[in-house]
């Protein structure tokens, strides 16, 4: 038994190294790599650019129960505890000859968790002075701040492109006035933000408005989409023989309004004009089977939709390249 006690002794010793060790690592954990993705379509790159992630309460979807949307959630492995995950992508298109781009993110307008499309444009191997026009699905911050900094412009060569409907909705004086008195305190804090982005652009003269009889512009095609804002568009670009859909903020998420296309979100304008909107858009994408690019689905937010029955839907990401 005596002979046995410094094995005991050792054993013990080597036990409270390796617990120690584990409780006090010394290897730091790291951050995740920078949030683009080039996506090749002929002659073309599309890059999609990471703003951030953000988490939605369920109950800002309406129309489903909680059981029937924790139901939706457990089915894709997207339960958290912080909400319904979103991502907050703008996009790049290169055309050869242009370098134009599809949103901006949210700079620092929401938070530190936001604000990463300026940077991460750089580290994917652009400058920012080379972005020659930015198409703006709408005027909702996380979509519009990014374009400036602290009244400069982040992208001073750039060109911005808004429907006159959405601009004038935001920007009148009058718009504020048919609000609930609840309602306008929220509204008049977006406009400053919106205000602030654009200030600089406006003051060069590099705003242009297009009216909802406009088609296209370039190589640019115009598509109305409105519900969740009243000028809201998404963007069609056709090229080599293929079609890339950008259709902003028709959808939130990739689980819930996907399974359940007729599910608003709190934050849509109107919602039922909204839902009309999803549910045609859903179906002719579904049917023609084109690349789409939305800005809240799972970063790159590049895929398709998918329909078995015309009645549910299912997004299918791009396969790395």
């Amino acid at each position: 038994m005596k002979t046995l006690k410094p094995l005991c002794l050792a054993f013990a010793l080597s036990t409270t190294t390796l617990t120690t060790y584990a409780t006090e690592p010394t290897i730091a954990q790291q951050k995740q790599v920078a949030g683009y993705y080039h996506h090749q379509i002929g002659n073309t790159q599309i890059t999609a650019l990471l703003d951030g992630t953000n988490y939605l309460s369920p109950s800002l979807f309406k129309g489903l129960t909680e059981e029937e949307s924790n139901a939706i959630l457990k089915k894709y492995y997207a339960i958290n505890e912080k909400g319904i995950q979103t991502s907050v992508n703008a996009f790049l298109i290169n055309t050869g000859n242009q370098l134009l781009m599809i949103d901006s993110g949210a700079a620092s307008c929401f938070g530190t968790h936001l604000g990463s499309i300026y940077n991460n444009l750089k580290a994917s191997g652009y400058e920012p002075t080379q972005v020659n026009g930015i198409f703006l699905t709408h005027l909702h911050p996380d979509h519009v701040c990014g374009i400036s900094n602290n009244g400069v412009a982040n992208y001073p060569n750039a060109t911005l492109h808004i429907s006159k409907t959405e601009y004038d909705y935001w920007l009148s004086p009058n718009t504020v006035k048919k609000l609930p008195k609840d309602k306008q305190t929220a509204f008049l804090g977006t406009v400053e933000k919106i205000k602030t982005a654009l200030a600089p652009y406006e003051k060069a003269k590099q705003v242009k408005v297009f009216s909802d009889k406009s088609l296209r512009f370039g190589d640019i095609e115009f598509k109305p989409s409105f519900g969740h804002t009243p000028g809201h568009y998404s963007f069609k670009l056709k090229t080599n023989g293929q079609e890339v859909a950008f259709i902003g903020d028709i959808v939130h998420s990739h689980t819930l309004q996907f399974e359940q296309p007729e599910t608003a979100v709190e934050f849509d304008f109107d919602p039922a004009t909204a839902v009309q909107t999803r549910l045609k858009h859903f179906a002719e994408y579904a049917k023609e089977g084109q690349l789409i690019a939305a800005p809240h689905l799972p970063f790159p937010g590049l895929g398709h939709i998918y329909s078995k029955d015309g009645k549910t839907y299912q997004w299918i990401p791009v396969h790395y390249k």
